[in-house]
């Protein structure tokens, strides 16, 4: 982490029990950059790092979220959602690979989770950033979310719901360059991670681009590293490279 994050401050990443999740506030608490690390779930996660705190959040539950940030006493100097939908066989979700696959509530179901559920998180965690000085709040977005690098079509509300994220995450960039000029919003691509989400889909990836997710989040940190406030709004991959909204 950079050394201009000041202490005091405290990180948290919400989605810690996922393969990212889990490995981001491992990184993050083991540099020793912030006062309190705070990493959540579902459940709160368990066999994070001892200098980690656990807690408990449900997207679909505001109130919840609320309570979480509340129990956060340092501002926040870093944030950073990983949590994601793409697929749940339980539920019969799977990503469309046509028009005529098209389900509302399955659609519902990712925007809930993709596009609201970060967007709630936003709410409850902008009015902690510092006005002055550096800090980041970022989430995972996907390459497949960007409407100018859309190549192939299909999977229509997962791209839907990560686009707009995406114009979420552009919106609260504008808002806080007025008020808080020195917070950097980002959304991240953390390329095809070896996790549950990407598990069925990981067929034809080569080995040297399918990531362990301890090297997908120590590339997504560098890049929070070296963005400035001039690149807040925009979507980044894991190799810093920006991808099209």
């Amino acid at each position: 982490m950079p050394a201009d994050i000041r202490a005091g401050q405290a990180a948290v990443v919400f989605g810690a029990s996922g393969g990212i999740g889990r490995a981001l506030v491992s990184a993050i608490a083991g540099s020793g950059r912030f006062a309190a690390v705070h990493g959540g779930g579902r459940k709160a996660p368990e066999g994070l790092p001892d200098a980690v705190r656990p807690f408990r959040f449900d997207l679909t539950d505001e109130a919840s979220i609320e309570a979480a940030m509340g129990a956060i006493e340092q501002p926040i100097g870093l944030a950073i959602v990983a949590t994601g939908l793409l697929h749940d066989s339980e539920h019969r979700l799977s990503p469309e690979k046509s028009w005529r696959a098209i389900d509302g509530a399955a659609m519902a179901r990712l925007f809930e989770i993709n596009t609201i559920g970060p967007a709630l998180i936003a709410k409850h965690v902008i009015p902690r950033l510092p006005k002055h000085g550096r800090a980041v709040f970022s989430a995972l977005s996907a390459r497949v979310g960007s409407i100018g690098d859309n190549r192939l079509g299909g999977w229509h509300s997962y791209r839907a719901s990560k686009a707009a994220l995406n114009m979420l995450l552009a919106n609260f960039a504008i808002e806080l360059g007025r008020t808080h000029p020195e917070v950097i919003v980002a959304g991240l691509h953390p390329g095809t991670v070896d996790t549950g989400l990407s598990e069925p889909f990981q067929r034809g990836v080569p080995p040297e681009k399918l990531f362990k997710p301890e090297k997908s989040a120590h590339c997504l940190l560098s890049v929070l590293d070296g963005l400035k406030p001039a690149q807040s709004g925009r979507i980044f991959a894991w190799d810093g490279q920006p991808i099209p909204w």
